[in-house]
């Protein structure tokens, strides 16, 4: 006999519609899957035989062929052992299910428990697009698969739900009845634990408000990282949609917390600098999202920069200046979204405390501290917004018992500044001034005649290139809007060419 049903598979973080399709006849006992199947798909044969004998049923003595449609995509993990499951008991002939336009997804367990999988949400989101109605889920998926709201989600803990259901005997839990046990978040670090340090947190401010790129390099012990740790703290709150498109990311990678509907804080991500290409922008045997997705909407931090080895730090110039990750194999092209804010922090050279004000002694040699920057390219240099250098805090500041202002202050400002930068760029992909693409550059980012004069000299005077040109207009634009000011003055772009001359100093460009 012969069976066929509906389930999803995922390439990248988009879902596309696979046919399970079991036949049981006459011919020499054997189990096959076929359809392009990695190790985990292969392994599900072995659940499958256990978990159907464990259900009361036994496994048929005839050749068992299991096709997984399109034939000429990879289908990887465990997301088709319970339509597997299903496709047989059905074909074998033991029990009438009535499919219909659903879709099935589900790890099983050797005695029938079904099992979460990675990637739910974003198989349910499409569900619609993809002409299905139904789509069943682990119980364990219920939480994240319930944001959905136009397509009917339903859950199972056990095959026998499952069977009882689509036999028309017991209907499945909806996922949206299930209560979501969601995990506190622990509270973010505040900005007012910084003491000192005011320049760093006005430029902390502005990359906040416009989503700028953010480079902080100074001597060690100077709160380069305590900073940046601060920054999550003061950003505005992501918008459903943001929220969603996070998730999913968090869902395809598999480190969705369980009963997590969906993120609510923006993610920061701060990956070790032994980390590799792969680790940082996704793909490996396994294909799936590096950590410069994982931070989409959120904060990548990347400290002691120049130990990062030169390929790693070279990878993530496509995704932070495109806003996405593309993977290309021989069989697919995998894109994951990667619009993230980048902080940096390092030290001037290997010993620290090159250029530092009070202690010249321990100072490198230039020609050492020249190496050490040097592992730091101009290209990934030049999209970076803003160039802080963090000095020593004096006695004076970091003995006073009041702290500096509170996160939540900050953020107030700054979310006046991005509900500013909402109202412009309304009916547009554009979220805020970091965005800004170079056909909307021209109208977006009015100047008076005083702060064009300026920037003009700017630009010849310190050789900067087209790219460094638009990302100081950027950066102004944001200032200006934190200041309320419709057109950019010569006050704002002469503040954001000082958050960007440091290069200079350091890097002798």
């Amino acid at each position: 006999m012969f069976c066929t049903m509906n389930s999803l598979g995922l390439t990248g973080i988009e879902p596309y519609m696979v046919s399970v399709e079991v036949d049981v006849r006459r011919g020499l006992p054997g189990f096959e899957i076929v359809g392009l199947p990695d190790t985990a798909v292969k392994e599900s044969r072995d659940r499958v035989k256990s978990a159907i004998q464990n259900l009361g049923y036994q496994l048929p003595q005839y050749k068992i062929v299991a096709n997984l449609a399109p034939a000429d995509t990879k289908k990887i993990g465990s997301v088709y052992d319970l339509p597997i499951l299903l496709g047989l008991i059905a074909a074998s002939g033991y029990e009438q299910l009535e499919f219909g336009n659903t879709a099935i997804v589900g790890e099983i367990g050797l005695s029938g428990e079904v099992r979460g999988v990675p990637g739910v949400l974003p198989m349910v989101l499409d569900a619609r697009r993809l002409g299905l109605s139904r789509v069943i889920v682990p119980m364990q998926n219920a939480a994240e698969a319930a944001v959905v709201q136009d397509v009917e989600v339903l859950c199972a803990a056990h095959a026998r739900e499952v069977v009882a259901f689509l036999r028309g005997d017991a209907p499945l839990a909806p996922a949206s009845g299930v209560s979501a046990r969601v995990k506190a978040q622990p509270p973010l670090p505040d900005l007012a634990d910084v003491k000192g340090q005011e320049e760093a947190r006005r430029a902390l401010e502005i990359a906040a408000a416009g989503g700028h790129n953010l480079l902080l390099i100074g001597p060690p012990g100077t709160g380069k990282s305590m900073l940046a740790r601060r920054l999550p703290s003061i950003l505005p709150p992501m918008t459903r949609a943001e929220a969603i498109e996070t998730t999913k990311v968090y869902s395809v990678a598999g480190e969705l917390a369980q009963g997590a509907p969906l993120l609510r804080n923006r993610p920061f991500r701060a990956p070790h600098h032994t980390a590799s290409p792969a680790a940082l922008t996704g793909g490996g045997p396994q294909a799936k999202p590096g950590d410069v997705s994982l931070a989409h909407n959120g904060v990548m931090f990347l400290d002691e920069l120049p130990e990062f080895s030169k390929i790693s730090l070279e990878v993530l110039r496509q995704p932070l200046e495109d806003g996405f990750v593309s993977i290309s194999r021989v069989r697919q092209r995998l894109t994951y979204p990667s619009r993230v804010m980048l902080v940096a922090a390092m030290n001037p050279c290997p010993c620290g405390f090159y250029g530092h004000p009070t202690r010249p002694r321990y100072r490198c040699a230039p020609a050492a501290a020249q190496r050490y920057l040097g592992r730091v390219s101009g290209p990934l240099l030049d999209r970076i917004d803003l160039h802080i250098e963090v000095l020593p805090v004096g006695y004076g500041e970091i003995s006073v018992r009041r702290g500096g202002e509170p996160s939540s202050a900050v953020r107030e400002r700054i979310c006046a500044a991005r509900d500013r930068q909402s109202v412009r760029f309304a009916g547009t992909p554009v979220v805020c001034n970091a965005m800004i693409p170079a056909s909307m550059l021209a109208d977006a980012c009015e100047m008076d005649v005083a702060a064009s004069r300026l920037l003009k000299s700017a630009f010849e005077r310190l050789e900067l290139s087209a790219r460094g040109y638009d990302r100081i207009l950027k950066v102004a634009r944001t200032v200006a809007d934190l200041d309320g000011a419709e057109q950019i003055g010569a006050v704002h772009i002469s503040q954001a060419v000082q958050l960007r001359g440091l290069d200079r100093k350091y890097w002798m460009r």
